[in-house]
């Protein structure tokens, strides 16, 4: 049997300033929002309800989240969401 392979666009990279930016509205009460954008929505409710994990997530994402930006586009450039 053949097998036919059809080419993906390699999906767009995501922002670590704009991960930052979202994480801003934190300070509004809306915490989750970067986690949202990179896509991890399950952590994204959970800090959502929880408002980070009560600081302390929200705390650890100031340091984080640019190794977790980065995880992400290295998973979006070889095509997994």
């Amino acid at each position: 049997m053949f097998s036919v392979q059809i080419p993906i666009a390699p999906l767009r990279s995501k922002s670590i300033f704009a991960a930052y930016f979202f994480m801003l509205f934190t300070l509004i009460g809306l915490a989750g929002m970067q986690h949202f954008y990179l896509g991890k929505y399950g952590r994204g409710i959970l800090w959502l309800l929880t408002w980070g994990l009560f600081g302390i997530g929200s705390f650890v994402d100031i340091f984080t989240l640019r190794s977790q930006t980065k995880s992400i586009n290295a998973r979006r450039a070889v095509g997994i969401r």
